[in-house]
């Protein structure tokens, strides 16, 4: 019953090693992963989605390069250029924010809103979904779906989240819904160590935190 979720592959992977050290080979259900994959596992069970589904970040680049190059855009250096694209398609879709009301610095806005109504449309067309939308997507499932939203609060009803600092906007509104009545969540961070701000991460979020769960206890780890 009991949900620990972290941001790198290698970290849920350490964290269970520890975990079952402890337990000295004792069975313990303890359910370990990242953002993403455990929202993937929550998609496919939903939808059915596999693998072969997922947008792997060269396919992205490619497709956003073909875009690009359609539109006729300037740039000067085109790699720098894709890739500001994706930080900021990124931004967009960790923020849970509607593209009217997003203003890119890497080209115009009629432009960027163009790019990325087009990189969507197209990946939906082959029934695909990027990493950023495996959040997104697991978001409104969860937010529109009471039932299956049911499921999984009672199959989880205890959740962790280490590095808490690195969390973004849509990452936070998943783990409150599934955190729901009981809100027995566990989070540990320091906003003095947030390394994936290019990515939506919002150490602001830990004060958030405070102000959602009023009743929270911090307990301060001064000494390493």
């Amino acid at each position: 019953n009991i949900l620990v979720v972290t941001f790198t592959k290698a970290a849920a992977m350490e964290m269970q090693e520890r975990f079952r050290t402890k337990m000295q080979g004792a069975n313990v259900p303890c359910t370990f992963g990242t953002f993403h994959s455990i929202f993937f596992w929550i998609l496919r069970r939903a939808y059915g989605y596999t693998g072969n589904q997922i947008v792997s970040e060269e396919e992205k680049r490619k497709i956003l390069t073909e875009l690009v190059q359609k539109m006729e855009l300037e740039y000067e250096d085109e790699e720098e250029f894709i890739q500001n694209l994706i930080g900021e398609i990124t931004l967009v879709k960790s923020e849970y924010m509607p593209i009217e009301h997003y203003y890119s610095t890497t080209c115009g806005e009629a432009e960027f809103r163009q790019l990325y109504q087009s990189y969507q449309e197209r990946i939906q067309s082959e029934g695909k979904l990027d990493f950023d939308d495996m959040l997104v997507y697991c978001y409104e499932l969860l937010e529109q779906r009471p039932d299956i939203r049911a499921l999984w609060q009672q199959k989880y009803p205890y959740i962790l989240i280490d590095e808490f600092q690195d969390i973004n906007r849509v990452q936070y509104e998943t783990v409150k819904l599934l955190a729901q009545p009981k809100n027995h969540l566990f989070v540990v961070g320091d906003d003095d160590q947030s390394i994936y701000g290019f990515r939506g991460a919002r150490p602001d979020i830990m004060k958030q935190f405070l102000a959602d769960y009023k009743n929270a206890q911090i307990c301060k780890l001064g000494v390493n």
